[in-house]
């Protein structure tokens, strides 16, 4: 089944029933475990519906096509790391730092414990990467992380925030990922968050304290 980059990838309903609620609950954990099995190129939405348990007229009442399903698991990993960005650099009881600090050895922990489900959501981006309803889920996260970047970075330009901010997302997602392709030891992993830590910290702080260009 080919996906172009208009298609649909929006649920075609929402549940409102509790039957109808478990029935979307096991469609997408089975998507889970047949993305994290069989990969991206594999993923059909009648193996999902096999090994859900349903027919595939059934899964089609709520998702219109595999993107619309994996749309839906991308989202939530979305959705879990926006919780946990909010979670950690809204925390105004902690400095700015320290706050930075927690994130990144969560985001890293993260990223090994997830590591194979990224990957293979990973993989299967381009089938709706470039769709509205993708740019509109990003976004969120992008605007928590820029709203800590005015607070770690309170006399810093506008443009050197926002550069921060990209380039310290851009540094823990690429990174992450990168060291996370690999089985790590909890001591590798708290090691290298740490080292992460220690490197972007530092950068925040010799922006803070940069004299201003005129």
């Amino acid at each position: 089944m080919t996906v172009g980059r208009t298609a649909l990838i929006s649920s075609r309903k929402q549940p409102k029933q509790a039957r109808s609620t478990d029935l979307v609950a096991a469609v997408l954990e089975a998507a889970a475990q047949v993305l994290a099995k069989e990969g991206a190129p594999r993923f059909t939405t009648a193996r999902v519906a096999e090994k859900a348990g349903v027919s595939i007229g059934s899964l089609y009442q709520y998702f219109p096509n595999k993107a619309a399903i994996l749309f839906r698991l991308q989202c939530e990993e979305w959705r879990q790391t926006s919780e946990m960005l909010r979670t950690i650099l809204e925390d105004t009881g902690k400095a700015p730092l320290d706050r930075l600090r927690a994130l990144v050895h969560a985001f890293v922990r993260s990223e090994c414990d997830e590591a194979g489900m990224r990957v293979a959501l990973h993989d299967a981006a381009p089938f709706y990467r470039d769709a509205p309803e993708a740019q509109e889920v990003k976004a969120s996260g992008k605007r928590i992380v820029e709203t800590f970047m005015r607070e770690a970075l309170p006399n810093a330009p506008d443009s050197t925030r926002a550069l921060a901010a990209d380039l310290v997302t851009t540094t823990l997602s690429q990174v992450g990922k990168r060291f996370s392709e690999s089985s790590r030891t909890p001591e590798e992993i708290n090691a290298f968050a740490d080292a992460m830590a220690d490197m972007v910290c530092a950068y925040l702080r010799e922006l803070e304290h940069r004299p201003l260009r005129r």
